[in-house]
């Protein structure tokens, strides 16, 4: 059986590089993956933590942030192509259309 220790170290990991993404990368489907990476460390330790414990919540819960991750996925893109449409650049910093 592996640890409780290895899968929060391998989510903490995969979060971390994921919140680099965020905060480091301008393009935003390269955003939209880094947050998906953030999602699935989250969703890593709910696993360990389910197997640890022995109980199956934390698969529940998995399942629904994975069910949610995919509504943010699919809104999210629609906004980019609509945004896409109007100016066809995918760089954040070039995004000041909600500006007044």
């Amino acid at each position: 059986m592996v640890p409780l220790s290895h899968y929060l170290i391998v989510s903490a990991i995969l979060f971390f590089i994921g919140v680099l993404g965020v905060l480091l990368r301008r393009n935003v489907i390269v955003v939209f993956m880094s947050i998906e990476i953030m999602l699935n460390a989250v969703n890593l330790s709910l696993i360990g933590f389910d197997r640890f414990l022995n109980q199956h919540d934390g698969q529940v819960f998995s399942f629904m942030v994975m069910a949610v991750a995919a509504a943010e996925v699919s809104v999210g893109l629609a906004i980019i192509i609509s945004i896409f449409r109007k100016k066809p650049t995918i760089n954040l910093d070039e995004f000041n259309i909600m500006k007044w």
